[in-house]
């Protein structure tokens, strides 16, 4: 080529990872430039191996050692090997505990604080390592609850108002760091429900989550001026000073359970029957019903308990990456209850909106049958009982395997299993360009479950790796580069 290399450089980092990779396949010039550039290789590997950008190491280190860390990384997770064990003690046991971003918060009405604890790990090689702390102060008599966004600096804390109030709830938005209102909040403290309910209100069950500017609430069971007892989900922007805000009203016979923002306009909510895509509309301030699928039907007499999502977090709001559905059934015949969770990719799930939209048009409509998306973009898995919701971050997921408690009632040591959904490894190992003892290679298999009367979800086909070592823990979280575990 004529070309002088450096331009050629140039123009090559311009086109984005595929237009890339089949340039390279242009001629051996292209190639040898690819290859030779640890710009570009570093590029291309953060697109195979769907590293989420935020967990990326430091812009300070230099381009090869960080392509180095991320290929390192990418190995010990699919040997399943660590490099560092650290064991934190805890000073008080975390109950009604949250994780966010591997930080840990513990409401300790006792002290009136939440506490949030993250590991501050070192380089050294050592077994034990300290805990940073901070913490927020909290009206240990109203408290009803909070959620957190250490990305954001934010807690957002929810408490009962006080006797008398027309509202339900004060939603105080703080800094985590400093504990004194957070800088960008258009208001430190938000009336919720206002004017919405009769009577005084205490909810059996509420939901609070923050993802960007959005904060949501969800109530179950409130009672309305014209006597309706309803379920509702109340959305802010929280950094807004025309103060957007939309109420979305649920008919409690639905059974609406839960609710997850996905995208920075777009939140899922889920009824013991489907589940239901909403867009955020701040022109209007309204949320609109956009799609409905259909949840696998059930063999009478059980339903659907209830239905949970793992939080997408907000670093990864641009990137796709596995949404986990957990799904609790019940019957009044047993006292039993089967507890299976399905994944989805996030892109293939906004995807499926045009399909709804094709098919019905308004929302108002049907919902999309289970047998036109479920049992080709899903993948169904039935959990062991008192097991730990599966943990997500990007394309792979990890859980602990087998009963939380042992027959003799003792809490129980377990392996870890983690799964790696990526596409691009998946083909690899496929073509038998990544063999890997320790990974085995799942596809096709159908899970066979008398409790349905539909097939289930066997798309997205994954590696899998199991630990030799166990561990003895209730609960985990997971980031790009490690595991934590809770023992109580």
């Amino acid at each position: 080529l004529e070309i002088p290399a450096e331009l050629l450089l140039d123009i090559l980092g311009y086109l984005d990872i595929y237009d890339l990779v089949r340039a390279r396949k242009v001629c051996s010039d292209i190639r040898q430039l690819v290859d030779s550039s640890s710009e570009l290789q570093y590029s291309i590997d953060i697109q195979y191996f769907n590293a989420i950008p935020a967990s990326l190491p430091s812009c300070d280190i230099d381009v090869a050692t960080r392509r180095q860390l991320l290929r390192k990384s990418e190995t010990a997770w699919q040997n399943a090997e660590y490099s560092h064990r650290y064991s934190i003690p805890m000073s008080y046991r975390p109950d009604n505990y949250r994780w966010s971003c591997g930080t840990l918060g513990v409401p300790t009405k006792s002290i009136a604080q939440i506490k949030f604890v993250q590991p501050a790990l070192s380089d050294k090689d050592t077994s034990t390592t300290n805990l940073q702390q901070r913490s927020c102060k909290i009206d240990s008599t109203a408290f009803e609850g909070y959620c957190f966004s250490p990305a954001q600096d934010l807690v957002a804390i929810l408490s009962r108002s006080a006797y008398g109030e027309r509202h339900a709830y004060d939603v105080t938005f703080r800094s985590l760091s400093e504990d004194k209102p957070h800088p960008e909040a258009a208001s430190p403290v938000v009336k919720a429900l206002d004017s919405q309910i009769v009577g005084r209100f205490d909810s059996p069950y509420t939901q609070t989550a923050i993802f960007g500017d959005y904060y949501g609430l969800f109530c179950k069971y409130g009672r309305k001026a014209d006597g309706r007892v309803v379920d509702f989900l109340q959305i802010w922007n929280w950094k807004s000073k025309d103060t957007f805000q939309c109420l979305e009203i649920f008919d409690v016979a639905c059974g609406t359970t839960h609710f997850s923002f996905i995208t920075n306009d777009r939140l899922l909510v889920a009824n013991s029957r489907e589940l239901m895509l909403f867009s955020l509309d701040d022109s209007v301030n309204a949320i609109r019903l956009v799609a409905k699928f259909s949840l696998p039907a059930l063999r009478s007499p059980f339903i659907c308990h209830y239905i949970t999502f793992n939080p997408i977090p907000l670093h990864a709001s641009t990137h796709n990456q596995l949404i986990a559905v957990n799904m609790c059934m019940s019957a009044p015949t047993t006292a039993e209850t089967p507890y299976f969770t399905f994944y989805i990719e996030r892109n293939t799930l906004l995807e499926l909106e045009s399909t709804y939209t094709s098919r019905y048009g308004e929302a108002t409509q049907g919902s999309l049958p289970w047998s036109a998306w479920g049992p080709k973009y899903t993948r169904f898995f039935e959990n062991s009982q008192g097991s730990c919701t599966h943990r997500i971050f990007g394309f792979r997921s990890a859980e602990l395997i087998g009963d939380l408690f042992s027959p003799g009632g003792f809490l129980q040591s377990r392996s870890l299993r983690i799964r790696d959904f990526n596409p691009h490894r998946v083909a690899d190992f496929k073509a038998g360009n990544q063999s890997n003892s320790h990974q085995r290679l799942v596809e096709g298999e159908t899970l066979n479950s008398a409790l349905f009367l539909e097939p289930l979800g066997s798309g997205l086909p994954y590696l899998e790796t199991t630990t030799q070592e166990k561990f003895l823990a209730n609960d985990m979280t997971m980031e790009a580069n490690r595991i934590t575990l809770l023992s109580l």
